[in-house]
């Protein structure tokens, strides 16, 4: 059977597709210091470099980056099944070739069989791909499980964090849970800060449900809500009691234009 192999979708456009213009992009978004945090889990946006970079580098900067990583994204190109895994391969990016975490992909799925073995899902989709570079710029080696949230059901969504925590409990090398994210989406500065914040506010207090249900009610268009709510459920059952806000701000903060922006949050859940 031959290696199934995920070329990049995005390098070029998202982030520099030359080797060292990447690394030098990545070296420079984190570069802040500040106390390790051990997390279990966090919150990462996937917008291009240029605009939430300094973000998703800030918080990996801030974490203990183990060998082993459960990314979820959203499913933004709606291509694929609705929970979609792949068990085994490798995605490539500029810096090199991350292998699929075989073992713990295939213990994923027998706690939940909803999972469905799809890298068609993946192909086109940026949310995951876009975290690859920075854990490669700063673990080196690693192995990873791509899942692809295509549905937006709170039962399912939980289901999912608890299959998530059934598995990583019996891991001897942790796993670092990632829900890739982007905040409210195409309103003013103004409006999205306040939004961001009140969905926010929910993740700092580790209520699942609670951030579901201020994105629903509050018509908050973030886009990893169902990773999000997913991460934090597996979180506190794997012994989650605080969380951080490493950094936020606005595509505003950088464009300039206040007018419309996406907001961006990077958050860390620890024990």
């Amino acid at each position: 059977m031959a290696t199934l192999i995920r070329h990049p979708a995005v390098a070029g456009r998202f982030y520099p597709d030359n080797p060292d213009k990447l690394l030098k992009e990545i070296r420079s978004y984190t570069a802040t210091g500040g106390e390790k945090l051990c997390a279990i889990g966090c919150v990462v946006p996937h917008a291009g470099y240029m605009y939430s970079g300094h973000v998703a580098g800030a918080v990996y900067a801030r974490l203990e980056l183990p060998k082993k990583f459960i990314i979820l994204c959203p499913n933004h190109t709606g291509i694929g099944q609705p929970l979609a895994i792949m068990s085994a391969g490798w995605w490539v990016t500029p810096l090199g070739n991350v292998q699929v975490d075989s073992a713990l992909a295939n213990a994923l799925q027998q706690a939940f069989p909803q999972l469905s073995e799809d890298a068609m899902a993946h192909r086109a989709e940026h949310a995951l791909e876009v975290q690859l570079p920075f854990l490669q710029a700063l673990v080196g080696e690693f192995s990873f499980v791509p899942i692809a949230v295509g549905v937006g059901g709170l039962e399912v969504l939980q289901a999912l964090g608890e299959a998530m925590a059934q598995a990583i409990a019996v891991e001897t090398q942790k796993p670092l849970i990632v829900a890739s994210s982007d905040m409210n989406h195409y309103e003013s500065d103004e409006i999205t800060r306040v939004k961001d914040h009140k969905a926010i506010d929910r993740i700092l207090e580790l209520d699942a449900c609670g951030l579901y249900d201020v994105v629903k009610r509050e018509n908050i268009s973030m886009c990893g809500y169902g990773p999000t709510v997913a991460m934090l459920t597996a979180a506190k059952r794997l012994g989650a009691h605080q969380a951080q806000v490493i950094k936020y701000g606005t595509s505003g903060d950088v464009s300039g234009d206040r007018d419309l922006v996406v907001g961006y949050a990077g958050i860390a859940v620890c024990a």
